[in-house]
C-alpha cells in the first residue's frame, strides 16, 4: 500500500473510532467506547507508517540525486 493510501485510511480509521467513543460515550457503551479508542490509534498508526515511507522515499530520491552529481 502507497503511503497517500496509507494515510488517508488512517485519517479515516482515526475518525470513525472517534465517532464510536462518542456513540458509545452517549449511550453508555464500553465496549464501544474500546473499539473506538483501537480504531482511532489504529488509524494514527497507519498514518504515520504513511508518513515514514514518504521519509523514506525523499531519503532515497535525495541519496539518488547526490550520486547522480557526484558521478558528474
Amino acid at each position: 500500500m502507497g503511503s497517500t493510501a496509507d494515510k488517508i485510511k488512517g485519517t479515516a480509521n482515526e475518525a470513525m473510532g472517534k465517532a464510536k467513543q462518542g456513540i458509545g460515550e452517549a449511550t453508555g457503551s464500553d465496549r464501544l467506547q474500546g473499539e473506538g479508542v483501537v480504531q482511532e490509534v489504529k488509524g494514527k498508526g497507519q498514518k504515520a507508517m504513511g508518513d515514514a515511507k514518504d521519509a523514506a522515499q525523499e531519503a532515497a530520491d535525495r541519496a539518488a540525486a547526490a550520486a547522480k552529481r557526484a558521478a558528474e
